[in-house]
């Protein structure tokens, strides 16, 4: 316990998945966090269900696309704590399409909307708050295996996380000569438990809208054989967050059971 003790930490899409079990790691080791998403029923279940078992915890309503929006966001946490010390981009959304030419143009912008550039106006509102209360900090942004290499059935989406893998890398050079103790690295989770295979519909072309069998995909693709959890993710994420990890900046952390060696 206490692993960020006396941080402060805003995560974006942390009503569910991923983000949920982030937002919640973080203030189990000490964070004071803030977590935003669009699923206002979930997130204020998971806020009040952390504050009673007596951590420090805030969920608000947040469309990671608007700029507006981040600035709001950004200024309550100011407002509240003066400081913000980790900013997790978790937002994101998966877009599946077994043929690019039959992909619409609205579906390939409202993914890169969501997946790319509400991770640049985290990073860009964000890091001013970090450098303006000049205790450096730790951006982790959640890129993906499809990061890495590329889906047949998920092109929109590689591009996306690519995007982010990429964006990452910039920033932590930006960072770096500016001096500013802010350290920016990606995270690049592999066949994971989460609502987002709800939105990927059909990967395979079948006519149904069926999820993945994510334990069947597991024993064939995944060298350790299993699906992770997102507890597995925000594992690694309070690793990046934490002081334990001064030393690392642009890095991929890859968290897949080996999916991306194979």
């Amino acid at each position: 316990m206490g692993r960020v003790a006396g941080k402060v930490a805003l995560v974006t899409g942390g009503a569910s998945g991923i983000g949920a079990g982030c937002a919640s790691l973080l203030a189990r080791e000490g964070a004071t966090v803030v977590f935003t998403d669009i699923q206002d029923e979930k997130g204020q279940w998971l806020a009040e269900d952390l504050t009673k078992a007596g951590f420090k915890a805030v969920y608000l309503h947040h469309d990671v696309t608007s700029e507006d929006e981040w600035i709001a966001i950004v200024g309550e946490v100011e407002k509240a704590h003066g400081r913000l010390d980790i900013l997790v981009n978790n937002a994101g959304i998966g877009i599946g399409c077994p043929d690019i030419t039959q992909m619409s143009l609205a579906d390939w912008r409202k993914q890169q909307s969501i997946n790319v550039e509400g991770v640049f106006l985290g990073v860009k509102h964000g890091l001013k708050l970090m450098r303006k209360a000049g205790n450096g900090g730790s951006i982790i942004n959640m890129s993906s295996v499809a990061g890495l290499k590329g889906s047949a059935i998920l092109a929109g989406y590689c591009a996306t996380k690519g995007a982010v893998r990429l964006f990452t890398k910039a920033i932590a050079l930006e960072c770096g000569q500016m001096k500013d103790g802010v350290r920016v690295n990606s995270v690049h989770p592999g066949l994971i438990e989460t609502p987002i295979w709800l939105q990927i519909t059909d990967p395979a072309g079948t006519g149904t809208n069926a999820p993945p069998d994510l334990d069947a995909m597991s024993t064939m693709a995944v060298p350790l054989g299993v699906k992770g959890v997102p507890e597995d993710i925000a594992q690694g994420v309070l690793w990046l967050a934490s002081d334990e990890s001064r030393y690392v900046t642009g890095a991929e952390l890859v968290i897949d059971g080996g999916l991306s060696v194979r």
